[in-house]
């Protein structure tokens, strides 16, 4: 496998797995050495590429499983009462993602055990037509976009896509549908790298 500057790896130093990052790049007409960055940037090593590994993916979950784990975690709770569904603090998301699938019971597990990272959510514009013009070769539509105050909640129209001081136009869509009204803007709401796509 070949590597590249900036690659995260993994190598055996001292009897233990150790991660760094490919720094620099060696090559002859028999091996590859790669010189790698560990220790948060303090040390720097050489290895041939046969005695370097890929990390592992890292498990990603939904941030309402982070938060379950975190809370779990906080109350001294096992890995097995984190999957007790009559525990009346588990709220209805979490318990209807963990009954949907044995799967899923899995990947609480293995995420409890091993670590995870949080996806990100998608993130929508809500574009809601504003006026339309016929020219002599097509039609043009103009939109505006429902911005929401991220400290305040209050939200209104705008004429950009554009998030500025506390006003933000990239929305995920718990925070669209949580929205008064928010079932019918869900229905204008559009993925912003679509939207940027179009632009």
């Amino acid at each position: 496998m070949r590597f590249k500057k900036g690659d995260k790896v993994e190598f055996i130093y001292g009897g233990t797995l150790t991660q760094g990052v490919v720094n620099e790049i060696r090559a002859t007409n028999h091996d590859i050495s790669y010189q790698i960055v560990y220790f948060g940037g303090e040390k720097k090593i050489w290895f041939a590429e046969r005695e370097l590994l890929s990390p592992a993916p890292v498990l990603k979950v939904p941030q309402f499983v982070a938060d379950w784990i975190s809370r779990c975690k906080q109350k001294g709770y096992d890995l097995f009462l984190s999957m007790d569904y009559e525990d009346s603090d588990m709220s209805y998301e979490m318990h209807n993602w963990l009954t949907f699938s044995d799967e899923n019971q899995e990947i609480l597990a293995r995420a409890w055990l091993d670590g995870y990272e949080v996806e990100k959510e998608p993130l929508y514009y809500v574009r809601l037509p504003f006026a339309s013009r016929s020219t002599d070769f097509e039609k043009e539509t103009t939109y505006t976009y429902i911005i929401v105050n991220i400290t305040t909640d209050e939200m209104q129209p705008y004429t950009s896509n554009r998030n500025y001081g506390s006003w933000k136009a990239e929305l995920t869509e718990s925070e669209i549908k949580g929205m008064p009204a928010g079932d019918i803007y869900w229905q204008f709401a559009v993925l912003v790298d679509e939207a940027e796509g179009e632009a």
